[in-house]
C-alpha cells in the first residue's frame, strides 16, 4: 500500500501498538532505532527542557519566540490535550494527518523488528519530521525522567533546562527529591549551560554535581530580579519587569513567572550563539503564548477555567490561583478526576480547601481512581460527590453557573482531554481552534 493511501487513524493504531514500556530502561533501543532511521537527530539543533512542573509552558514560550523571530522551530511536547499530533509542530502547526500516516509507514518498515517502546517510537517519528522539515532548532520536552527518556538520544543541545523539581512519578524516578534530580540531571552533558530556575535545596545540590561531571554551567534566572506590577485580574497573567524587560505571559498564574523567566534565560543564551532574537520578540513571544489545560480559561461569562494540574506542585499553583479568585468574590465548584497513581488524597484536601462545591469524575484512563473515592477523600468541601457520568456532570455545572460562579476543572491531563471539547461546545465555541 502506498503512504498516501494510510489515514491518520491506522498511523495511531500503528504507534499505539507499541507497549508503554519494552525492557529495561537504556538508552539502546532508541539509538537503534534513529541509527536504522539515519540519525537524521544529527542535522538539528536543540533546546532540550526536562523538569517535573513547567517543563510544557517555558518550551512553548521558547518555541513561540523563536518562531515569531523568524527562525523554523520545531516543538516536542508530552502528553497531548487536543489531538496526538499536538505532539510534534513546526511554528505552531501541527503535522499533517497525511505526513503523519505516510512518516509511521516509513518508520514501521525501516525499523523492521527491533523492539521499541511508544514513546521512543513516537520520538523518532518526530525528530525525523523535524530533519526533513529543516528546522532551524528544536525545543525538546523530556516524556518522563532525563537519564534515559527518549529524548535523551541527541547530542549536547545548545541549552538545557531542568524546571522546578517535585514529587511525581515516584514508582519510576524514585520516592525523594534527590532520586528524581538525578534522573532529571541525566539530560545534562557536553559542557552546555543549564537554566534551572528556583529549586529545592536537596535538587539544585545535584544539579550542581551533575554539571561539574559534564562540565556544564549552571544558570539561575533569578526571581529576585523580578518587579511585579499591579494587576486586578487573577485570570489575566502576571506583569513585571525582568532584566530590563517589561513581560506579561498570557498564562496565568503566579507560577508562570518562573516559567517565563527561564525562557527568556534560555533566549538570551540562544542569542549569545547567534541566534536573532530582539528583547521586542522574546517580550511579544512570551505573552502570545496559547497552551491547552494550563489554566486555560475557556470562558469569561460565565468563568470557565481548565487545568491539568495532578501533582503537588502543580496543584499548589492551582491552589494559589483558587486562593484568588475566592479573593476577589467568586464561588467555586470544582470538576475534578485523577489518576490513581498520583498523590490524589492530599491534591483532594489542598483543592477542597478553595471550593464551595466539588464534583468527583472518574476519567477514561485504565489507571483512573474512581470518583466516589476522590469525593470522600474532599473532606474540607461540605458539598462534595461523586458522578458517573462526564458530560453529564459538565452540562449541570454550567448550566447552573451564576454571574459570580466559575467552574474550573482539574485533576488530570487526561480528564482535561476528555472535558474540553465538552465544555467548548457548552459554551458555543469552536471545539477545534488549533492550527
Amino acid at each position: 500500500m502506498e503512504p498516501w493511501e494510510h489515514d491518520e487513524r491506522w498511523a495511531l493504531e500503528r504507534i499505539h501498538s507499541h507497549p508503554r514500556f519494552a525492557g529495561a530502561a537504556s538508552l539502546e533501543r532508541i539509538r537503534a532505532l534513529m541509527a536504522a532511521l539515519g540519525d537524521p537527530q544529527k542535522a538539528l539543533r536543540f533546546v532540550h527542557i526536562a523538569g517535573t512542573n513547567g517543563k510544557g509552558s517555558v518550551a512553548a514560550m521558547t518555541a513561540n519566540v523563536l518562531t515569531h523571530a523568524g527562525h523554523r522551530t520545531g516543538l516536542y511536547i508530552s502528553p497531548f490535550v487536543l489531538c496526538f499530533r499536538e505532539r510534534m509542530q513546526i511554528d505552531g502547526e501541527m503535522i499533517p494527518p497525511g505526513e503523519l500516516a505516510a512518516l509511521t509507514e516509513e518508520v514501521e518498515e525501516r525499523a523492521g523488528g527491533l523492539a521499541a517502546g511508544e514513546f521512543e517510537y513516537v520520538t523518532a517519528l518526530a525528530l525525523t519530521w523535524f530533519a526533513r522539515r529543516g528546522c532551524d532548532i528544536v525545543v525538546l520536552e523530556v516524556g518522563l525522567g532525563g537519564r534515559f527518556d527518549a529524548t535523551n538520544v541527541i547530542d549536547p543541545p545548545l541549552v538545557q533546562v531542568i524546571t522546578r523539581l517535585g514529587l511525581d512519578h515516584t514508582a519510576i524516578l524514585g520516592g525523594t527529591i534527590e532520586q528524581i534530580a538525578r534522573e532529571k540531571a541525566g539530560i545534562i552533558k557536553g559542557g552546555v549551560t543549564v537554566a534551572a530556575p528556583h529549586q529545592p535545596p536537596e535538587a539544585l545540590a545535584e544539579l550542581y554535581a551533575r554539571c561539574a561531571e559534564t562540565g556544564g554551567t549552571l544558570i539561575q534566572p533569578g526571581i529576585g530580579s523580578v518587579e511585579r506590577l499591579p494587576s486586578d485580574d487573577p485570570l489575566g497573567g502576571e506583569v513585571f519587569d525582568y532584566g530590563g524587560l517589561r513581560l506579561h505571559p498570557s498564562l496565568p498564574g503566579e507560577h508562570q513567572i518562573d516559567n517565563a523567566i527561564t525562557a527568556v534565560e534560555v533566549c538570551r543564551q540562544l542569542r549569545a550563539q547567534g541566534f536573532a532574537l530582539s528583547d521586542e520578540a522574546i517580550a511579544w513571544g512570551v505573552a502570545h503564548t496559547v497552551f491547552p489545560a494550563r489554566m486555560e480559561v475557556l470562558s469569561r461569562r460565565p468563568l470557565v477555567v481548565l487545568d491539568g494540574a495532578h501533582n503537588p506542585d502543580g496543584m499548589r499553583a492551582l491552589a494559589g490561583m483558587l486562593d484568588r479568585l475566592r479573593g476577589a468574590g467568586r464561588r467555586i465548584t470544582l470538576l475534578m478526576g485523577m489518576l490513581a497513581d498520583k498523590d490524589w488524597t492530599h491534591a483532594a484536601e489542598l483543592a477542597a480547601r478553595h471550593a464551595d462545591r466539588l464534583v468527583a469524575v472518574t476519567p477514561d484512563n485504565p489507571r483512573a481512581l474512581p470518583g466516589s473515592e476522590l469525593a470522600a477523600a474532599a473532606r474540607f468541601c461540605t458539598d462534595a460527590a461523586a458522578s458517573e457520568d462526564i458530560p453529564q456532570a459538565a452540562t449541570m455545572i454550567v448550566e447552573s453557573l451564576r454571574e459570580r460562579d466559575a467552574l474550573v476543572c482539574c485533576g488530570s491531563l487526561y480528564l482535561a482531554a476528555e472535558l474540553r471539547p465538552v465544555l467548548l461546545g457548552l459554551l458555543g465555541q469552536n471545539q477545534n481552534p488549533t492550527k
